[in-house]
């Protein structure tokens, strides 16, 4: 067990005590943020073995700005895909709601592109940026404790690791959030059919990429290319019913799921009738929390483990992104202002945007499944103005290491 004995103000380059709890998304992009900041970090993860899984994500140029910045364009650039628009559109006639404009109009109008991209694959262009030697894979952290100077882990073989600062990147059921707030996931009464396929298969011209979704009455269906565009990643949102898993190896059944679109449009159907498999979860978010950082100022949470989205915005990753870069910048201060200064930084400057974020999530998963009647045909008005490429400057122009340098200057 290490000991903590350096003032409580000195997070050292040099070997500084830093732990993140899980080696998802958020975990090993913020050990690739502290890397590039000269900080050493140390990742603990429950699996044995280290994969992402899921199917696709989408990255907004708010987050692959940032990504770059941490020289991953070139890593990411045969296995993303930059498409050509977002189209939403009516669930039985695939009548055209709304469009936002990307490809090369959002890298000029932004300065940072679109990404679709498989889970897998961003994840392994992050794995492959990491030191072997900070990943501890195997390690389930059971219980975090806050010392006087720092913060310990506790196991379940029974070991302990003690740090200067204990970062959960855990997810939904975070650990480490259990040590900031005793709350429980909210079960959103819906869960969601996810699969890949092939992109030959299905009836769109491979040439013109999009992220295409059909909204309807209690659901909806999005679908987009990943891995170069050799893939397709497909969601379907159901009602629940007395489905109430939530993992990601759960298995769900394709006849399932073309049974819950009867009656749809024909693209929307030979999207799901293509598949053949699929995972099925129950789709769970959280309130916000009051606080992300404990009262001695040593532990802190970030992406789902601070604030779990409903998928309904597409940001969830994004802004666990946001939330690691602007983390990793807090503390690479720290050593002259505190960490517990760093960290409280760090909310201060996060907490707002996902807040936001976390209510229009929830927002749309009423929004985005209305059924016919007046208050749709007010939604699909509203779309037709709100989706235009300028009007997402509020969330594609965000560049959250500006913010950051703003809040400290101010």
């Amino acid at each position: 067990m290490k000991p903590l004995n350096r003032p409580p103000h000195a997070l050292k380059r040099d070997g500084g005590s830093m732990a993140i709890v899980g080696a998802g998304i958020a975990g090993l992009t913020l050990a690739t943020a502290l890397g590039r900041a000269g900080i050493r970090c140390e990742v603990f993860e429950q699996a044995k073995n280290l994969r992402e899984v899921g199917a696709g994500v989408q990255i907004a140029p708010n987050a692959s700005r940032l990504l770059h910045r941490l020289g991953l364009a070139q890593r990411l650039g045969p296995v993303v895909v930059r498409p050509d628009a977002v189209e939403m559109r009516r669930w039985d006639d695939s009548r055209l709601l709304g469009r936002t404009e990307l490809g090369a109009a959002c890298e000029e109008l932004y300065g940072a592109p679109y990404y679709t991209v498989h889970r897998a694959d961003l994840h392994q262009s992050l794995l492959s940026g990491i030191d072997d030697n900070i990943l501890h894979i195997g390690r389930r952290c059971v219980r975090v404790e806050e010392l006087p100077e720092g913060a310990r882990l506790h196991f379940d073989d029974g070991s302990t690791h003690d740090a200067d600062v204990v970062i959960g990147a855990d997810g939904i059921h975070s650990v480490v959030r259990d040590a900031l707030a005793m709350d429980e996931p909210r079960f959103s009464g819906q869960s969601i059919y996810r699969g890949l396929v092939p992109a030959d298969r299905l009836p769109f011209p491979l040439d013109e990429p999009k992220v295409r979704l059909w909204l309807g009455p209690r659901q909806h269906v999005v679908c987009y290319p990943v891995s170069g565009g050799k893939w397709v990643s497909v969601g379907a949102t159901t009602p629940a019913g007395d489905w109430s898993t939530e993992s990601w190896t759960a298995e769900g059944r394709v006849e399932d799921v073309v049974d819950a679109y009867q009656g749809w449009h024909q693209e929307a159907t030979d999207v799901l009738k293509a598949l053949d498999q699929v995972g099925r979860w129950a789709l769970h978010d959280r309130d916000p929390l009051r606080h992300w950082c404990s009262a001695g100022g040593r532990i802190a949470v970030v992406g789902d483990a601070a604030h779990p989205m409903l998928p309904f915005q597409a940001q969830g990753a994004n802004q666990a992104i946001e939330d690691v870069i602007v983390l990793a910048a807090c503390l690479r201060v720290a050593d002259q202002d505190g960490i517990p200064k760093a960290l409280a930084r760090y909310e201060r400057t996060r907490r707002p945007r996902t807040d936001r974020l976390q209510q229009l999530s929830r927002s749309n998963s009423r929004r985005f499944h209305l059924s016919d009647g007046e208050g749709q045909r007010e939604r699909d008005t509203a779309l037709l103005g709100a989706q235009s490429l300028r009007e997402q400057e509020w969330l594609y122009g965000y560049d959250a290491e500006a913010v950051l340098l703003q809040d400290q200057l101010g």
